[in-house]
């Protein structure tokens, strides 16, 4: 019972800690995105929220999983009570925050207006490094689709008359040097949360059986994957096998790969219910492959 104890608030603190975290971070990056747009738009603080926190639950709900299964199998906790409970908090967590988010949508959201970045002649550059593209706006954020001019390095400035429509700003100086494997990561959660909320508007039920069977799969794979004797070596293929699902998760999801499933399957079963039972599969042949391993270790040490 205490090492039950332990598991649970092991869960419930890495669960905890990971999600608010996550919806810090990620609600630091849409004010910084909205801080960007011109011309400046009202802030809704509270739809910022919203967006950072269903980001962050798929953000949690895998790192939590991951680092707990990890702690299962150093721990030596026997694996099927293990892995039930935690598939029972995970979806107990993941409902009761979808719920909370979907309730919190119906408030009536405060607006505030967008920040004024400069007068005329506002220069949209990097300070540091005069050596890169600029844009001189030339009536400030107060008209930032009308006149300015574009001055890129090595070529003579061009004088634009205004712009028909809004644009944002990229990250100073004109360039994403973010590495792609964390944009890659970040677009895969955002496409998991996305499901995750249009599975909970399609009712209970499609939300329990897409969110439990993505869980299950994820803890039965957090457990199997000891091919080490060093732990940190299987926390790190873990996270490798959970990085996979996630992407496999946004391929699969995709309209087009929708269409190819529905032309597969037909009419037989639901599209929606599709990767549902492929997760589900694919989990109970982790589970027979580790039943099978613990026979054999069984009669092993039988017959020793």
């Amino acid at each position: 019972m205490r090492k039950i104890a332990k598991l649970i608030l092991f869960f419930t603190l890495t669960f905890v800690i990971i999600f608010t975290a996550g919806t810090c971070l990620k609600l630091l990056d849409l004010r910084v995105d909205w801080l960007k747009s011109l011309p400046p738009k009202p802030e809704n603080t509270l739809t910022l929220f919203i967006s950072a926190a269903h980001w962050a639950l798929s953000l949690a709900l895998f790192s939590s999983i991951l680092l707990t299964t990890n702690y299962i199998a150093r721990r030596k906790i026997f694996p099927l009570i293990a892995i039930i409970l935690i598939v029972s908090m995970s979806f107990a967590f993941s409902f009761g925050i979808s719920l909370t988010l979907n309730q919190l949508r119906d408030v009536d959201p405060v607006q505030t207006e967008g920040v004024n970045l400069g007068d005329r002649g506002l220069i949209l550059s990097n300070a540091m490094n005069r050596n890169v593209t600029a844009i001189v706006l030339l009536e400030g954020t107060a008209n930032p689709l009308g006149p300015r001019v574009t001055a890129i390095p090595g070529q003579p400035m061009v004088y634009h008359e205004s712009t028909s429509a809004s644009f944002d700003l990229p990250p100073i100086p004109f360039s994403d040097e973010t590495p792609w494997f964390i944009k890659s990561l970040s677009l895969d959660l955002r496409q998991n949360s996305l499901v995750f909320q249009r599975m909970f508007s399609e009712g209970f039920f499609p939300y329990l059986i897409y969110t439990g069977s993505l869980i299950f799969l994820l803890c039965t794979i957090g457990y199997a994957v000891k091919f080490s004797v060093w732990p940190l070596a299987n926390l790190f293929l873990a996270a490798l096998a959970f990085r996979g699902i996630l992407s496999a998760g946004t391929l699969l999801n995709s309209p087009e790969m929708q269409d190819v499933i529905r032309s597969f399957i037909g009419n037989v079963v639901p599209v929606s219910f599709a990767l549902p039972m492929l997760f589900v599969v694919f989990g109970a042949l982790v589970c027979v492959y580790l039943l099978l391993v613990f026979i054999i270790k069984r009669r092993v040490d039988d017959d020793a």
